[in-house]
């Protein structure tokens, strides 16, 4: 069987079982998971199939939205690298917000011992990574605690970012794209989200090259909201451009 063939079979299971796993198809195709893992890349990259952790999911299910330790698991090594890109971002000294994200809170556990920094965030799993660290001056955003996230929302969240202005925003997306602009699958996450870019002076957006093309239910901003995308060489060279032109720099790392 030809990969295309192969695909298109992949992409039908995909559809009737509503989701496929790497491990499974390897046996049915009697191919390498290797082989299976391009084959669901290929898919992503056309828009047909979103990958998570151990597999992927039909594109249509735009309410899709994988939980914390599926998050952090996925695209590992690319989250890494984008974390340590990040850290030539933070000021020398000063104030930043940390988003509610995998890759964000990734950025947190990276922040050198002698860092000196106010820290703002309403995710409970950055807050818990930075509570002991020597240098940083910790500042917990309350309000309701979505179970899925750990990340506080409502109008608490809400007031507490409109009476700050730090120096940078370190976002997190499910989805990003010139057209569709950021998007998250939760309606209270968004806000808090669209909250938290204006209250930051420069946004860094990190997010790796699967949320590219993604498009989720809620919408919480533009790219031309964002100063600087942190992201790894999964994104083609000709998508970075074209979201260059829109007055965003673009960093593969």
């Amino acid at each position: 069987m030809y990969a295309p063939e192969r695909q298109q079979e992949i992409l039908r299971l995909a559809r009737d079982g509503g989701r496929v796993d790497v491990l499974s198809l390897a046996e049915e195709f009697k191919v390498t998971a290797e082989t299976i893992r391009r084959d669901l890349k290929a898919l992503d990259r056309a828009g047909l199939v979103r990958r998570v952790h151990g597999g992927a999911i039909p594109a249509g299910r735009l309410d899709f939205e994988p939980d914390l330790t599926e998050r952090e698991s996925t695209a590992a090594g690319e989250k890494d690298r984008i974390a340590r890109a990040a850290l030539a971002e933070l000021p020398a000294e000063g104030s930043v917000v940390l988003d509610a994200g995998s890759t964000v809170a990734r950025l947190a556990a990276a922040l050198p011992l002698e860092s000196t920094l106010t820290v703002v965030t309403h995710s409970l799993p950055t807050a818990a990574r930075l509570a002991d660290h020597p240098g940083i001056q910790l500042h917990l955003i309350g309000g309701r605690v979505r179970q899925r996230t750990r990340a506080a929302v409502d109008a608490w969240a809400l007031r507490a970012y409109g009476e700050i202005r730090a120096d940078v925003l370190f976002l997190a997306a499910n989805g990003f794209s010139a057209e569709a602009g950021l998007t998250t699958p939760d309606l209270a996450e968004a806000a808090v989200k669209r909250a938290a870019v204006a209250a930051a002076r420069r946004v860094v957006l990190l997010a790796d090259s699967t949320k590219h093309g993604q498009e989720h239910f809620a919408r919480f901003g533009d790219l031309t909201d964002v100063d600087l995308l942190i992201t790894d060489t999964g994104l083609a060279p000709d998508d970075a451009a074209a979201i260059e032109r829109t007055g965003t720099e673009v960093v593969r790392a």
